[in-house]
């Protein structure tokens, strides 16, 4: 933005920019969200089994279990 430029002349042009964007349909948004919450449980799944897995050679090294 130039130094010039006004507040008004700003905001006409984040308007203009705004307008510009291509929105999800409601279908995408219902999927990519889905998806989301998929790969969510996935990634705690792998950490909890990851971090058993840790705990338990933790136990075993430090007190011979």
């Amino acid at each position: 933005m130039a130094k010039n430029e006004n507040a008004f002349t700003f905001f006409q042009d984040v308007r203009d920019e705004v307008g510009k964007v291509v929105w999800p349909t409601r279908r995408e948004l219902g999927i990519s969200t889905v998806m989301v919450l998929i790969m969510v449980a996935a990634a705690s799944l792998f950490f909890m089994g990851v971090d058993s897995v840790l705990k338990w050679a933790v136990e075993h090294l430090l007190f011979g279990i």
